[in-house]
């Protein structure tokens, strides 16, 4: 079957997370239809997640080519750039603190960039409550998308937007996420100005970390007055139930935790101890070095679904270049598969290369040093 001209595709992006969304919107803007599908029931099913900083070299040209970085700069934290760096008695050994007019890497949360995005949509561009279950149909086309409630879609491109455990990469890859050995766990904290004034005080405007080898804790500065801890490890994926708890075990996941942060500074440890609500498990996975695939004409993927790395300040900006990069190729050639192996001959090697760079990385998370205690670190 001869590859369909991109005007006249039926493009189905399976995701509505950061990147899928801007390849949505961008191919919009450039006047191609499309249709976004996600498993959850509705944009406001489950909180987003933390705060994310979009740089100028690489998420910020998505939001360019999407006509949205003005919006962007008015919701986004250019304080957030803040970085303390400590050492486990609490001493503040690197603090970098970003000028007036510093915008390398504004912070903005991923609600708030989420919202953006959708809101700049056609209305019912993005279908909720499809989960997607497997993919059929010829290489060349047309596909068949297979949701868990027993629908189906035919559909004439699908781009896999949906994130470390795709469910469309199996249609091009058998590579799966492995576990990096590095396990963290979430603890939040809620109006923290009044609630928590000595942890706000301690963790500024940005974010804070603290190593001493073995072990971390990274905190974040959201908006709306909240702060994210995560807790690192070097652990087993399964530690939680090895030691007879569950996560729900607040209490008992605590007791194990100031175990292990004995020795470090009270202040430090109110990190660990005066959380708002339960802990959220977050192990790291991280896919094979390189991670490529045979072209297909019919089927690509962007993001963590391409290429999972750990948490060092690159994922989304990657995936939201990628989605940028994949609409533009899509709008300006002939057919579907050329702007697939335009898109796939620019992106492969950059994420091949990023992910050698970062490959192991996450124990960079644990070191005395930090990872971000200089900008070279995650870039």
């Amino acid at each position: 079957m001869a590859s369909v001209v991109p005007a006249q595709a039926r493009i189905s992006i399976i995701g509505a997370g950061p990147a899928g969304l801007t390849c949505a919107r961008i191919l919009q803007q450039r006047g191609l239809a499309v249709t976004v599908y996600d498993r959850d029931p509705g944009p406001d099913a489950r909180n987003q997640g933390g705060t994310l900083d979009l740089r100028e070299d690489n998420g910020q040209i998505a939001l360019r080519e999407a006509g949205l970085l003005k919006e962007f700069f008015r919701l986004a934290r250019p304080e957030g750039q803040e970085m303390r760096q400590m050492d486990p008695a609490g001493t503040i050994t690197f603090h970098h603190m970003p000028d007036a007019d510093e915008l390398l890497k504004p912070e903005i949360d991923r609600g708030q960039l989420r919202d953006l995005l959708l809101d700049s949509l056609h209305p019912q561009t993005v279908h909720w409550g499809h989960a997607l279950k497997e993919i059929s149909g010829p290489a060349d086309g047309p596909r068949l998308l297979h949701f868990t409630d027993g629908t189906s879609i035919e559909t004439d491109l699908v781009i896999g937007a949906d994130g470390a455990f795709s469910r469309v990469r199996p249609a091009i890859s058998a590579a799966v996420p492995a576990y990096t050995g590095v396990s963290f766990l979430e603890a939040w904290f809620n109006d923290v100005d009044n609630r928590h004034p000595d942890l706000a005080d301690l963790v500024g405007q940005g974010g804070a970390h603290a190593a001493d080898g073995e072990r971390a804790l990274f905190a974040q500065r959201n908006s709306g007055d909240h702060i994210r801890v995560y807790i690192i490890q070097r652990l087993p994926v399964d530690w939680i139930s090895r030691n007879g708890l569950t996560a729900a075990d607040t209490d008992g996941i605590r007791t194990l935790l100031l175990k292990e942060f004995a020795d470090w500074s009270p202040r430090l440890r109110r990190l660990i101890t005066d959380n708002d609500g339960p802990y959220v498990d977050r192990p790291i996975f991280a896919l094979p070095v390189p991670h490529t695939w045979e072209h297909n004409p019919t089927v690509t993927l962007l993001g963590d679904a391409a290429h999972l790395m750990p948490p060092l300040g690159v994922g989304v900006n990657l995936a939201m270049l990628d989605a940028s990069e994949l609409a533009v190729a899509l709008a300006t050639s002939a057919t579907v598969a050329e702007a697939i192996a335009a898109y796939e001959a620019s992106m492969l090697p950059r994420s091949t290369e990023m992910a050698k760079i970062l490959e192991g990385a996450a124990g960079d998370l644990l070191s005395a040093d930090g990872p971000d205690s200089g900008d070279d670190a995650q870039r």
